[in-house]
């Protein structure tokens, strides 16, 4: 750690041994940047990192809808909505603008860009497209989740939020394509509902300071989280004529390793795991919205029995919390 330690020489003895312990603690033995680490730990200005934000975003924004779009056997053409997700900078125009640029996509595509949603965004940007789909049989839609939490890094603030954060996110970039074509394989999407924390919106979220977006993150997320946890799972599988038991797969966002040990406890006697789901938090960090696409990501790469059953969920600012079961 010997950018931490620069970071927090001015620091007394018992507060660097309390970070330090935190970055130990947080399960996350790797992730990736746009940067390199002596630039994360560098005082620029906001508009310094937002610049670097809109540059290396567009650059990750084509290769991953290029990769989707390679993988699906699909050509640009053949997508007819895109929903872009991303919190951790601002463009305007977004970033659907530039892909549609590079990639040559229809002139006639319809533009989605979601930027205020934080982690929840990966799976609202799943939920959105179900909805427009579901209106529009014989289409396409792309969701786009583009992060760089490490730009959002306060280099003057010490507070526990801002490093927490600093010790669980890492950036990333992640595409899934949605049908409604009847020939297109996948998983079905049989249910999909949100779910709103009253009075809760001080719980996470960003604050826009002259330095950039600083993060806000209370201590209360996963106390809240254990409180609501039955009415957000139970009800919603309910009405499907299901319980937890009827779930095969958990295809969870992994906010951070307190949020994920609290989710599988609450299971723990059902025998369900979050393996896919601490896996992707040891080697990737938290990246906000995209994370839980690269928890899908590892389904969809599995030959997963007919029939089986799979819940996403995962929790953003407002507090909410976004849910979709699917149906191989």
């Amino acid at each position: 750690m010997p950018y931490l330690e620069v970071w927090l020489q001015d620091q007394d003895d018992r507060f660097i041994r309390k970070v330090k312990k935190i970055f130990e603690n947080a399960g996350v033995e790797r992730r990736y940047s746009i940067m390199g680490p002596e630039d994360v730990f560098t005082s620029t200005s906001f508009e310094d990192k937002n610049n670097l934000y809109q540059r290396e975003m567009k650059k990750l924004g084509v290769a991953c809808l290029q990769g989707a779009l390679d993988k699906a056997n699909l050509k640009g053409t053949d997508i007819d909505y895109i929903i872009t997700v991303s919190c951790t900078g601002f463009m305007i125009p977004s970033i659907d603008a530039y892909l549609i640029n590079e990639l040559q996509l229809r002139q006639d595509i319809v533009r989605l860009p979601v930027t205020e949603m934080g982690c929840a965004a990966g799976v609202s940007g799943i939920i959105y497209a179900k909805k427009m789909l579901e209106a529009s049989p014989g289409k396409r839609a792309a969701v786009i989740a583009l992060e760089s939490p490490t730009v959002t890094f306060q280099h003057q603030d010490f507070s526990m939020a801002n490093i927490v954060s600093a010790a669980i996110f890492g950036d990333g970039a992640a595409c899934a394509i949605l049908s409604s074509h009847e020939t297109d394989k996948g998983p079905d999407i049989i249910a999909e509902e949100m779910y709103h924390f009253y009075d809760a919106e001080y719980l996470m979220g960003f604050h826009l300071s002259n330095t950039g977006l600083k993060m806000v993150l209370d201590v209360e997320v996963p106390e809240k989280i254990e409180a609501n946890f039955g009415n957000i799972v139970h009800p919603f599988l309910a009405k499907h004529g299901l319980t937890i038991a009827d779930i095969q797969h958990l295809i969870f966002h992994p906010g951070g390793r307190k949020i994920i040990d609290l989710v599988e406890t609450l299971f723990s006697n059902m025998g369900k795991k979050l393996d896919d789901t601490k896996d992707i938090l040891r080697y990737y960090g938290n990246m906000s919205s995209a994370t839980v696409l690269y928890v899908m990501e590892r389904f969809m790469d599995q030959q997963i029995p007919k029939g089986d059953k799979g819940l996403m969920l995962s929790f953003g600012p407002g507090f909410s919390a976004q849910r979709v079961l699917l149906q191989w």
